[in-house]
């Protein structure tokens, strides 16, 4: 498991909702999902904090939406390059260039997905460790997992994926690692078509699994904000009616005047 950071947003007593923002889904800086996440600590009520829930499930829904679209999108360009390789030597300058950008657009969808799993699985781990009703309570997660394991189980699926489809090309994942050493990489196999293909074929490929993880991602966002929804109007509900027990306790006694007693001055 990896180090998790504490995070800030606008959540009672240090509870945490990830807004995960990022602005620009291609190009996007790598890692961007990963520092959006920041500190939690000022105070609202349990009615606002759903309210976020739901308005940051929603927006994270989004992103990944556009994300695997984007994915799709690639997969389908490179497929064309593919096509249009086996009918010439090598691809065009110009258009390899195209490649290099939806190569490096590609490592980039990966990085976000990955921020975006490390974010929600830090919100879980500071929710338990908070919040002993939340740390308590149960979920559908198979063998009483917490999300935070979960998504870091989400996490290494998905960098060994790509690292074997790499590997069976053989490539490094060190070689895609970051966008210079991409675009070195990439620079070199332009050289030949042998290398051209092999970047298609291979960029193809993670392409298509971005697609189905992010796919899976979703699900796991779902289903997490789903629990905490459910958890947040559980704690509020509990406090209403603590809250409406005491009032009633401490309401002054008011008897009345019996019925038939007139009012007169005593002294």
């Amino acid at each position: 498991m990896p180090h998790r950071c504490s995070m800030s947003h606008s959540l009672p007593a240090g509870l945490a909702v990830v807004a995960v923002t990022i602005c620009n889904i291609a190009p996007a800086d790598a890692g961007t999902a990963t520092g959006v996440a920041t500190e939690w600590t000022q105070v609202l009520n349990n009615g606002e904090l759903v309210a976020l829930v739901g308005r940051s499930g929603e927006q994270i829904q989004n992103q990944l939406t556009q994300i695997s679209q984007l994915a799709q999108q690639i997969e389908t360009q490179l497929n064309i390059y593919q096509n249009l390789l086996q009918n010439t030597a090598t691809l065009p300058s110009h258009m390899w260039g195209q490649v290099e950008s939806d190569l490096n657009q590609l490592r980039s969808i990966v990085d976000q997905g990955q921020g975006i799993a490390f974010s929600l699985g830090n919100a879980d781990e500071v929710l338990q460790q908070r919040f002993q009703s939340y740390a308590t309570l149960k979920t559908s997660l198979p063998s009483n997992e917490t999300f935070s394991s979960t998504y870091q189980t989400w996490s290494d699926t998905n960098r060994d994926t790509i690292s074997s489809t790499l590997k069976a090309a053989s490539l490094t994942a060190d070689q895609f690692d970051s966008e210079e050493t991409t675009m070195s990489s990439l620079r070199s196999m332009s050289e030949t078509a042998d290398g051209q293909m092999k970047a298609l074929q291979v960029g193809h490929e993670i392409a298509a699994q971005q697609v189905a993880q992010m796919q899976k991602l979703r699900g796991l966002v779902s289903q997490q904000m789903t629990m905490m929804g459910t958890w947040l109007q559980t704690e509020q509900t509990d406090k209403d009616l603590a809250q409406a027990r005491r009032e009633k306790f401490f309401a002054p006694v008011n008897h009345g005047i019996p019925e038939g007693q007139m009012m007169e001055p005593r002294w």
